[in-house]
């Protein structure tokens, strides 16, 4: 059985949350409803932590956000608000997600898809934290908005949503822009992937970086391989390394 927490000091909105999260998951046990941060900062010091607490931020005597500073709180917190303001806090303390109101069950159902890919059944307190503590900086990380590359004489200030894919040749770096054009960057590919966003781009090889919008048609290969045909592309021999396959897939599913 797994137990839950919410702390919410709108009664219907409490209501509404308990019942959503017993139709998506009958075992769950609400441990109880608290609406203040007075009260929540005396149940955390009083009981045992819970696998999971939903909270909302503005509650009647204050922000949740005092409840951190007054006691450690190790249980994942999924934030519910009204407002968007606070998103960015949020995430600076246990949080794995962060859900607008009204709650509708399809956003509470992504929010427990998140919280079992983080916390996997069996997970240790310290590990889950290590987890949550790596999702908040993937959450919160700032990836390359933009390359520069020189043009003769000219400096080009490329966006990096035009970019179809980048390869390396010849021990230097390029990318394809969607208008079909060849650039060179000042960057290893290995630097690049890093720098780009992992949900936009995915490594094929020791030569590719692709997006979805570069590729025309995914071929199966031979050992279990895949072949891609990419836009603008005179290489037949775009094959994603065997031992990529799978997270290419996944990434293709996501």
């Amino acid at each position: 059985m797994m137990k839950v927490l919410i702390i919410e000091d709108e009664p219907l909105a409490a209501a509404r949350l308990k019942n959503l999260l017993k139709e998506i998951n009958s075992s769950i046990e609400v441990l109880q409803i608290i609406d203040t941060v007075k009260s929540s900062i005396k149940w955390f010091s009083e009981n045992d932590t819970p696998q999971l607490v939903f909270m909302d931020i503005q509650l009647a005597d204050g922000l949740s956000f005092e409840i951190f500073e007054k006691i450690e709180i190790s249980a994942p917190v999924i934030f519910t608000t009204a407002y968007d303001e606070y998103a960015l806090k949020a995430f600076k303390v246990n949080s794995i997600d962060y859900i607008l109101k009204p709650i509708d069950e399809k956003s509470l159902k992504m929010a427990f898809q998140k919280y079992e890919t983080l916390i996997p059944q069996g997970q240790t307190q310290n590990s889950l934290l290590e987890r949550v503590g790596v999702a908040m900086q993937m959450l919160t990380k700032k990836y390359k908005e933009r390359f520069v590359t020189k043009v003769g004489d000219h400096l080009r200030f490329i966006d990096v949503e035009e970019i179809l894919y980048f390869f390396s040749a010849d021990k230097v770096t390029f990318c394809i822009t969607k208008d079909n054009r060849k650039h060179i960057l000042d960057f290893t590919l290995d630097q690049l992937d890093e720098l780009v966003d992992p949900s936009q781009y995915c490594r094929i090889n020791r030569k590719y970086i692709v997006s979805i919008s570069g590729i025309i048609d995914v071929i199966s290969h031979s050992n279990s391989r895949l072949k891609l045909i990419l836009k603008a592309s005179d290489d037949n021999d775009v094959i994603v390394a065997r031992e990529r396959v799978q997270s290419f897939k996944d990434w293709l599913d996501r």
